[in-house]
């Protein structure tokens, strides 16, 4: 009996130390993995905040709302471009890239945290009353900004065609304010608004956004041209807030031989960059080529400018690029919201990164502010009426001047003639 229970107290000691050695082993694999299972503890957190709002908080509150306001805040804690969309502000989303709504046609981005204009629309009631790109929206409807989502800032700028939205804005470039009142308006994007042939045989072509029907709607805008004997090209991405980075791609790919690279894509796993390149289709003759830009060009514009510029095609002309490299992937959720994603950072044929620095260009020259603003115009208008039976045709025309633009067809035709003499011998 006594050699059973010694037997029997040997094996449950057994049985212990097997325990506290397997114990040990993994509590040492639960610390090993502690840093990548902390999510479970954030989220156990996150449940217990919600479990107390529930109970405790003065009012009730719906659970959608909760998860909805959790998922704004995680997106816009990431960086200034992902975001949150609820269904209706996912459906505005879809209607504006087919390329109508209602609105004042502004494209809005966060820069260092501050609401930004990248740029006002062409022909937009935003550029119609005077909204530049660089303005800091410091107001919305006398709603203070600070801290307001993207996704919230553009809702509270669309509305019905007619109505009204007031803005307060700040120019850093002239340390002022300005309080605006803009009427909405059906905003129809076409991506090409004007097609010309300039002076000595110089093509002209402003591209205002980059969408599904751009590459096609180029391709027809340059045989245009073409068949009315251009030698030459101005592609002018002045204020053009980017858009679908393939239609960038396709676009670039128009002035540059096969097999040449236009960008690459960086991600979170190397299996996942990508290197695009021109394929050949469609390539226009090696003309001289100038590419307008300023600081409302961004996103795929500056895709397009980078891949001429460092692939010596062509000349940037004009100011330093917005600064926008990243790339968003909209996500659809199952109950009609979305997330937009920046899922990848892109960098220049050369590996340049441009976010937040822009792309500086080969010539630099700023625009000169020849026309006055809408309210100047219009009484110096009346007064010319009041006066002079007739406007003053030379003064319309200095306020039609485009410095930037002359200065491109300078360039163009000194690079013509360059390119004759070297022919010569």
């Amino acid at each position: 009996m006594e050699r059973r229970l010694k037997v029997t107290l040997f094996i449950v000691m057994l049985i212990f130390v097997s325990s506290a050695l397997v114990l040990g082993v993994e509590k040492d694999k639960i610390e090993k993995k502690a840093p990548k299972d902390d999510l479970y503890t954030q989220v156990e957190l996150f449940a217990d905040t919600i479990g107390m709002i529930k109970s405790d908080y003065v009012d009730e509150v719906e659970p959608k709302k909760l998860i909805y306001g959790a998922m704004k805040g995680m997106l816009s804690s990431l960086d200034d471009f992902s975001q949150f969309m609820e269904p209706d502000e996912y459906k505005e989303l879809k209607a504006e890239a087919k390329g109508e709504f209602g609105g004042i046609g502004v494209e809005i981005s966060l820069k260092e945290r501050i609401l930004t204009v990248v740029t006002p629309m062409v022909g937009s009631p935003a550029e119609t009353a005077g909204v530049k790109p660089g303005d800091k929206i410091i107001r919305i409807d006398g709603k203070i900004t600070k801290d307001m989502s993207l996704s919230d800032a553009v809702k509270a700028m669309r509305g019905d065609p007619g109505t009204t939205v007031a803005l307060t804005l700040w120019r850093e470039k002239q340390e002022k304010g300005l309080d605006v009142q803009i009427k909405r308006a059906i905003i129809r994007i076409e991506s090409i608004k004007n097609v010309r042939v300039l002076e000595d045989k110089v093509g002209y072509i402003k591209l205002v956004e980059f969408q599904e029907k751009t590459p096609r709607d180029l391709e027809e805008a340059l045989k245009k041209l073409e068949s009315e004997d251009i030698d030459s090209l101005v592609l002018d991405l002045r204020n053009n807030p980017g858009g679908l980075l393939d239609v960038s791609v396709d676009v670039a790919e128009k002035f540059l031989p096969k097999d040449t690279v236009i960008v690459s894509i960086k991600s979170r796993t190397p299996e996942q960059n990508i290197v695009f390149k021109s394929r050949g289709r469609f390539t226009h003759p090696d003309y001289p080529l100038v590419i307008l830009v300023n600081e409302g060009s961004a996103s795929a514009s500056e895709i397009v400018a980078g891949a001429v510029q460092d692939n010596k095609r062509g000349l940037i002309l004009g100011e330093k690029t917005f600064g926008k490299a990243s790339v968003q992937t909209v996500m659809p959720l199952k109950d009609g919201s979305a997330l937009r994603l920046t899922t990848a950072t892109y960098l220049t044929p050369s590996g340049k990164m441009i976010m937040h620095q822009g792309i500086m260009p080969d010539i630099v020259v700023k625009r000169e502010d020849l026309e006055p603003g809408p309210e100047q115009t219009k009484k110096k208008d009346e007064l010319f009426e009041q006066v002079f039976e007739r406007k003053d045709k030379s003064k319309e025309r200095e306020k039609q001047r485009d410095n930037q633009l002359e200065r491109a067809i300078d360039v163009i035709k000194a690079l013509k003639i360059y390119k004759a003499r070297m022919n010569e011998n």
